[in-house]
């Protein structure tokens, strides 16, 4: 790279700040340096860049276009070097390693195993984070991910962790004395799904239901289809791992399996922020998926 033909950083953040804020003296207050400096650096850039980039507005400042064009790949350039160090700095920090995943993963699958985890490896502290909300992991606070997909996050190294087996279940009672041999033969249920994984719908279609004679129910989330299930409330899809212990205690009864391939609960974290503790945790929960 040629930093002859790059304008000064001073410059270059003075201007970033101006742009965000849209006012000197904001700019100038969190950089910590004056009025003046800031409005000089600005002008300077223009004249370096031969470019008007900041214009007067009543009584603010407004960007031109070649501005606003500058200000979106300034604040790009400088986020990526914040994310940089930040990772780095992660390397050697002692704060909790931060773990987003989903509550009912969190609760069915997670939560149990966590016992073993703590007292094989009282070293490593987890802050762990149950939520319905995908996060960006490579802005965020969180250091590794478990995502329900088949693994093609942009940006982001993933390892499968447990495989997308489905179940069609019911409570036992619902189905008693029932002929169950299609899944055609469900139809006179309730079907309980979750409202923002539909994908799940397209493949029970696939699989010969039709919607159209079903009455379907959805839900917020998955706990609450769980428990509506536990109620006798109707049937629903779910991936093996999320109710190993309702099958295991037979409060839960299978009536029909179905395999996706590629699709499961993943590892995915960024690959510039592959610590010790992250390799750790990872092959820890690895071979507690194995058992």
């Amino acid at each position: 790279m040629d930093w002859s033909v790059v304008p000064s950083l001073a410059a270059l953040r003075a201007f970033e700040a101006t742009a965000r804020l849209l006012n000197f003296s904001k700019a100038a207050a969190e950089l910590n340096v004056t009025h003046a400096a800031i409005a000089q650096h600005v002008r300077a850039l223009e004249a370096d860049l031969g470019e008007q980039l900041v214009v007067r507005q009543g009584r603010g400042l407004a960007l031109t276009q070649n501005g606003h064009t500058l200000a979106t790949r300034l604040r790009a350039g400088f986020e990526e070097i914040a994310f940089g160090i930040d990772d780095l700095r992660r390397l050697h920090d002692g704060r909790p390693m931060g773990v987003t995943v989903t509550p009912a993963f969190a609760a069915n699958w997670l939560m149990p195993r966590m016992g073993a985890f703590w007292r094989d490896h009282p070293d490593i502290s987890l802050n762990i984070q149950p939520s319905s909300e995908v996060e960006d992991l490579i802005r965020s606070p969180f250091d590794i991910a478990i995502r329900f997909g088949v693994g093609d996050w942009d940006g982001l190294e993933s390892q499968l962790l447990t495989h997308g087996d489905f179940y069609v279940v019911a409570h036992p009672d619902i189905i008693a004395g029932k002929k169950i041999r299609t899944l055609k033969d469900t139809e006179e249920f309730v079907w309980l799904l979750d409202d923002h994984t539909m994908e799940r719908r397209t493949l029970l279609e696939s699989e010969g239901l039709d919607f159209s004679k079903v009455r379907l129910q959805t839900m917020s989330n998955t706990a609450v289809i769980l428990s509506a299930v536990s109620a006798g409330l109707g049937v629903t899809l779910q991936p093996r791992t999320l109710i190993e212990r309702e099958l295991d205690s037979g409060e839960y009864e299978i009536l029909f399996k179905l395999q996706t391939e590629k699709l499961g609960y993943y590892l995915v974290w960024p690959a510039a922020r592959d610590t010790k503790k992250m390799r750790t945790f990872r092959k820890w929960l690895l071979k507690a998926a194995q058992t």
